[in-house]
């Protein structure tokens, strides 16, 4: 039955099995829970943790209190510092950086190791400076002869001044992929759509790349730029067909090049070593008529200087080395009579080689003997006679 039942509480029973105080007697003074007691207790054993604690009884219940208003105090200061001391040292991993701001102003930039801020004033960014990431572009563009390509791309970059990445610009891959768009379509649209979708995309990545660096320093993002790949472009599908006609003809293109290019390895050198050829007997013939025309030159040298002891032998000489010459490479003969008619001599000197050949074992550039006495007695009838002295001269 409940305690406060009409009728049931005979007992005079108040909720906790204690008797009322209206109650005769002195029965059991149970009651609720003294809050201010179970208090006392727990500031009791906090100053003895803390080594305040004091008897109980007169003023000594005032300095309890006191010392353990303390207490309290210094385990609240110490759990404030352990979770500060916990929040101010980080570490920096060999890959980061970190950048900390004191009062919302740049104050240094960490590298890796142990550090230490000082929350609130103090904030922290880190970022890795050293992974390389990734951003996809792929989009329809409008080319130089005013064709529409689809064209994907790839941009591969890292942090490389994480003060400027953090606080020069708000969002910076979103300021990253509005400069690709940029430099991507100004680059397409500087390029036809015959180098776009055949051997122009590694001119068209240096250029976008190059771009798309100035453009992220101009805006100071602290990003560098290491790779941009443009992927296969695509015509539209209408013209798709039409476009596969041209690779194909310029693959064929290719080969055919590729097969003149081989043929001409085959030919050149074999024209180069024929033209070597030519140049090497060339050099041998310049060199036998440098020869030739220098042992000339000696012959008439020492010519000359035996013409200037005796020039009339020398002169006869001459006469008689250059008329066997003559005879020796001809087979008619031309003679003048002395008084100046034209008698015609013929001398069958044809005949008189041909026999002289047979007879002798001369080779065929020389001369009989015979020959030799009849063109000397020539000659020396066309040498001309001293003049008669006159009557007058006598």
């Amino acid at each position: 039955m409940a305690w406060n039942e009409p009728g049931g509480n005979s007992n005079n029973q108040d909720p906790w099995g204690g008797r009322r105080n209206g109650g005769g007697g002195g029965g059991d003074k149970k009651g609720p829970p003294d809050l201010d007691e179970a208090f006392r207790k727990l500031q009791d054993s906090l100053n003895g943790m803390f080594g305040s604690g004091k008897k109980r009884g007169g003023g000594g219940d005032r300095n309890i209190g006191k010392g353990g208003g303390y207490g309290l105090l210094g385990i609240g200061l110490a759990a404030l510092a352990a979770i500060w001391l916990y929040n101010a040292v980080y570490v920096v991993d060999e890959q980061e950086q970190a950048v900390v701001l004191r009062f919302g102003k740049y104050y240094e930039t960490v590298g890796p190791g142990l550090n230490i801020y000082f929350p609130p004033i103090d904030r922290k960014y880190m970022e890795n400076v050293t992974r390389e990431r990734a951003y996809t572009k792929q989009g329809q563009m409008l080319t130089e002869d005013e064709n529409i390509v689809e064209v994907p791309l790839t941009v591969q970059y890292r942090i490389s001044n994480l003060q400027d990445f953090v606080l020069n610009v708000d969002q910076p891959e979103v300021s990253l992929q509005h400069a690709t768009d940029s430099a991507l379509r100004h680059v397409v649209g500087s390029t036809s759509m015959d180098q776009v979708l055949t051997e122009g995309r590694e001119q068209m990545a240096v250029d976008i790349r190059e771009r798309l660096q100035r453009f992220l320093d101009t805006y100071r993002t602290g990003i560098t730029v290491t790779q941009v790949n443009v992927q296969s472009a695509a015509a539209p599908r209408e013209v798709q067909e039409a476009f596969d006609d041209v690779i194909r003809a310029r693959e064929d293109e290719q080969r055919a090049r590729n097969q003149a290019e081989s043929y001409a390895n085959g030919v050149v050198p074999e024209a180069r070593g024929q033209a070597q050829r030519i140049i090497e007997d060339a050099n041998g013939y310049r060199d036998e008529v440098i020869a030739r025309a220098k042992g000339e030159a000696d012959r008439f040298t020492k010519l000359v200087a035996e013409y200037r002891k005796a020039p009339e032998v020398t002169r006869q000489r001459l006469y008689l080395d250059t008329m066997q010459e003559v005879y020796s490479n001809s087979s008619k003969v031309l003679v003048t009579a002395k008084d100046g008619q034209n008698n015609l001599l013929y001398l069958p000197l044809d005949k008189m080689v041909e026999g002289s050949r047979g007879t002798s074992a001369a080779p065929s550039s020389s001369v009989s003997p015979s020959v030799n006495d009849a063109a000397a007695r020539a000659a020396q009838d066309l040498q001309p006679q001293p003049p008669l002295r006159s009557r007058e001269s006598r």
